[in-house]
């Protein structure tokens, strides 16, 4: 058996979680493998909505085994909220969410010096969530990270003498803050996290895989933000890519199968940094307001643009995608015309080939399709889609060289269709 994976191929927010989900019912175990609560994934079904940060996306399977791998920071508090208010939904997680002892702990210091960081930016800000994603990873690579299997060992002296160092940085930076009432609280949910079963995860998955049990890895956040390849620095602080599944997770890259790389029919982006598509007039607007394009963690207005087949040619490729799943189909539907970015022009010449740097100077070179003027939404197999939206899918095909394998025409479960012959 291997492990399949499941990436967002864009700047995130590709609705993956409703993926996974849709996914689940054909694996035994479901993995999350790098990123922290910076990440919202929502799920939709019986007209519950529901926000994941951290869990993995099949706890609403039944039966199934989820582990938040080494790869994931984890903060407690926000972790306790999530799995209580999931609890109260009637989903007992203690039964079937494992926690690898190698994940890294955010610490209330973490988030104060995210604060302080991206305060004296200025206007260089990064566009951090503030949740501690940063300084927690900075932490592991300078090896002075705090893990889960830290609360089992002597923990109150590991962490005050991370705290220490920490207060020695936030005094350099003149930084005022007040850790009281959040340190309080986040060792009330260390002692919360202790419910569940923590584990070696990369022995329990390898020993998964030789028992024949099949796996899908999810990931969090989008190619585009990886650390290595993404558009940096404005990026998130974890490789996003189909590489991070092998170092989150503890497995081989022999072991890996299916890679399915989500995309939406149009691209959005967060907080700061490069977008050569978005767009700024009311057809971002309209864009924006159909397709409720706000961050399931921050609540941010998401900015909005065309489909950017450069920047999509480029992750499918990093990540080695062998499955397309386009999203969010429908909220084009009432577009006269689409349009594709096929390439880039950089200083009056057209690249077709991601660049080092997208920051500044681009133009985004445009194809355009008639639209299908069609409510997807009501559709419920790939015989009822109308022809331009065939045309549509004909024509990514084409240019991304991969097939697409599954089509979301609205939020729901439900509202998912497995194409034919893929």
């Amino acid at each position: 058996m291997k492990v399949d994976v499941l990436l967002g191929l864009q700047w995130g927010d590709e609705g993956k979680g409703k993926v996974v989900d849709v996914l689940t019912p054909r694996y035994d175990i479901i993995t999350r493998f790098q990123g922290g609560p910076n990440a919202g994934h929502t799920l939709e079904f019986k007209g519950e909505k529901y926000v994941l940060r951290s869990i993995p996306s099949g706890i609403f399977q039944g039966g199934k085994v989820n582990i938040i791998g080494n790869g994931v920071v984890l903060d407690p508090v926000l972790f306790k909220e999530e799995a209580e208010s999931l609890a109260a939904s009637g989903h007992d997680l203690t039964q079937c969410l494992c926690i690898s002892k190698k994940a890294h702990l955010i610490l209330p210091t973490h988030r104060i010096l995210d604060a302080a960081y991206e305060a004296a930016k200025g206007k260089s800000k990064i566009g951090t969530t503030g949740k501690g994603i940063g300084p927690t990873y900075s932490d592991k690579i300078s090896r002075n990270g705090v893990r889960v299997g830290d609360i089992f060992l002597n923990f109150k002296e590991i962490y005050a003498k991370a705290k220490a160092r920490h207060e020695n940085i936030l005094r350099s930076l003149n930084y005022e803050y007040n850790i009281d009432e959040l340190e309080a609280k986040w060792f009330e949910a260390i002692e919360y996290l202790k419910r569940f079963r923590i584990i070696d995860s990369e022995h329990v998955i390898n020993n998964y895989l030789k028992e024949g049990k099949s796996i899908l890895a999810e990931g969090a956040q989008g190619t585009m933000l990886d650390v290595d390849f993404g558009s940096y620095p404005f990026v998130t602080s974890s490789n996003t890519i189909c590489a991070g599944a092998c170092t989150g997770l503890g497995v081989a890259p022999s072991k890996i199968g299916e890679v399915y790389g989500i995309f939406k029919a149009y691209c959005t982006r967060v907080g700061s940094g490069p977008f050569p598509t978005e767009l700024f007039d009311e057809t971002g607007k309209t864009i924006r307001a159909i397709g409720h394009e706000y961050g399931a963690v921050t609540g941010r207005e998401r900015r909005c643009g065309w489909i950017d087949l450069v920047a999509l040619k480029y992750a499918i490729m990093i990540d080695g995608v062998t499955k397309l799943i386009m999203m969010k189909s429908d909220v084009l539907d009432n577009f006269d015309t689409i349009k594709a970015c096929v390439a880039y022009r950089i200083n009056g010449k057209e690249v077709t080939e991601f660049p080092y740097s997208i920051e500044e100077g681009i133009e985004p070179v445009y194809v355009e399709l008639p639209g299908w003027k069609t409510d997807m939404t009501k559709i419920h197999s790939e015989a009822e889609f109308p022809q331009r939206f065939k045309e549509y899918i004909a024509f990514l095909e084409k240019e991304l060289q991969v097939p697409i394998y599954i089509v979301s025409v609205g939020p729901d479960r439900e509202q998912t269709i497995v194409l034919s012959n893929k």
